[in-house]
């Protein structure tokens, strides 16, 4: 898929292979005499990786002007593109880069359960059905000023699906609980979760895999939205692959 201005707004980045170093993005050590060359192509790609996680966290939530939304919905076009990830590090760099706290939701009710969430027990599913305040559901992470509500294991979203009026306030406790808030939704393409979370918060960030989501499902899916009234703040093209080398490329 070739970049869509429609699509790619102003505030939008490239993350090239999600940090993840795979034969497509990196060279790979295949023999003694270039594993140092494969390690080095490694870490450039997690640098430029990093780089592009930050310019996201700065062009969205750390805003000179000072209009940074606090309640953010990330949701992929597709399933499998990189979205939880690209979700979890944009919290992780955001707590690390301000003194507010910050909320990572896991509202991806569709995926099977984590073994966090089996380890844990209590997450937003169970938030959803069951009583007391919504720090009985949030534990803190490794990175400070960083906590999560997984998703839980209650049960399935088809079976317990979302209830808009129970989520709203939960929602409203998470902004009085904590300076940011980042959720990331069901894929835009197979579920409305995404699109009734997202009208409930402060806008959208939309992943979209290079190569792999189509051009008309994303113009279908941006129509969706706009006639939702959900405010778009930008999008992430991932997995994009660089098809002249790296120095040319950011000299350009």
């Amino acid at each position: 898929m070739s970049a869509d201005p429609k699509i790619l707004q102003s505030s939008s980045v490239n993350i090239s292979a999600s940090g993840e170093a795979s034969p497509r993005s990196a060279p790979r050590a295949t023999s003694r005499g270039n594993s140092a060359l494969g390690t080095s192509a490694d870490h450039r790609t997690e640098q430029i990786a990093h780089e592009e996680y930050v310019k996201l966290v700065q062009r969205v939530f750390l805003r000179a002007t000072g209009d940074a939304p606090q309640v953010v919905v990330f949701s992929g076009i597709d399933p499998g593109n990189g979205c939880s990830r690209i979700c979890r590090k944009a919290a992780e760099i955001l707590a690390g880069a301000s003194s507010g706290t910050v909320c990572l939701v896991d509202a991806n009710l569709y995926s099977p359960p984590s073994r966090q969430d089996e380890r844990n027990g209590l997450g937003l599913m169970e938030s959803l059905v069951g009583n007391g305040p919504v720090r009985t559901y949030v534990h803190e992470m490794e990175t400070q000023n960083l906590w999560m509500l997984p998703r839980g294991c209650a049960g399935s979203a088809s079976a317990n699906p979302i209830a808009i009026e129970m989520i709203r306030t939960r929602l409203q406790e998470l902004r009085q609980e904590f300076d940011r808030v980042l959720i990331d939704a069901p894929p835009l393409n197979q579920h409305s979760d995404a699109v009734a979370l997202a009208q409930l918060a402060d806008g959208l960030i939309i992943v979209i895999e290079a190569d792999v989501t189509r051009r008309e499902t994303a113009r279908k899916v941006m129509e969706t939205l706009s006639q939702a009234g959900v405010k778009v703040l930008g999008a992430v093209l991932n997995k994009r692959m660089f098809p002249i080398p790296e120095k040319l490329y950011r000299q350009l």
